[in-house]
């Protein structure tokens, strides 16, 4: 008999486990998303936000629109939807994180300077990854955007320029 309920113990805190894990997986990927919304990923990353038109239906698709710094050259809010060959779907949770928190890209490309990874270093490592599983679970949308260009070369979408005041240090 004791042998019995020890049994029905174990298997009863399996099953809450089981279904725990799976809850805070659901939780993870709800606060990844009210970071990611709270953070206006949205704004550089949908098209049609910077003409006041964001694009629903390819949320977090990439923008047809690029930042130019002088002498570095116009970078565009890439997509981040989980499409493999224009997003970030083949890119890892622990890939996802690294990006944000140091600024790395897998393919070791360091982010473009507009891009706030180094206040995103400042989220707690679970908040990172919330962000990452947000990510992952969001439609995927097949959005290649242009660029980046360098200093030299000539974009071919539209482009908000950052202008320094007159005497102002070029940007490293």
């Amino acid at each position: 008999m004791l042998a019995g309920r020890y049994l029905f113990a174990c298997v009863t805190a399996a099953a809450v486990a089981g279904l725990s894990s799976a809850a805070l997986a659901q939780d993870a990927v709800a606060r990844g998303k009210y970071l990611a919304t709270f953070g206006g990923c949205h704004d550089c990353h949908t098209p049609g936000y910077f003409f006041g038109k964001p694009d629903e239906k390819r949320y977090l698709g990439g923008s047809e629109v690029g930042f130019e710094i002088p002498g570095m050259g116009v970078f565009h809010g890439p997509n981040l939807t989980p499409d493999k060959e224009t997003g970030l779907g083949n890119w890892s949770s622990d890939e996802i994180v690294t990006a944000l928190q140091t600024g790395v890209r897998p393919d070791k490309r360091v982010l473009a300077p507009i891009m706030p990874w180094k206040a995103l270093a400042q989220l707690t490592r679970d908040d990172a990854t919330a962000i990452a599983l947000y990510l992952k679970s969001i439609p995927p949308v097949k959005n290649k955007v242009p660029g980046p260009f360098g200093a030299t070369e000539k974009p071919t979408g539209f482009v908000m320029k950052i202008v320094p005041p007159p005497g102002a240090p070029a940007p490293k």
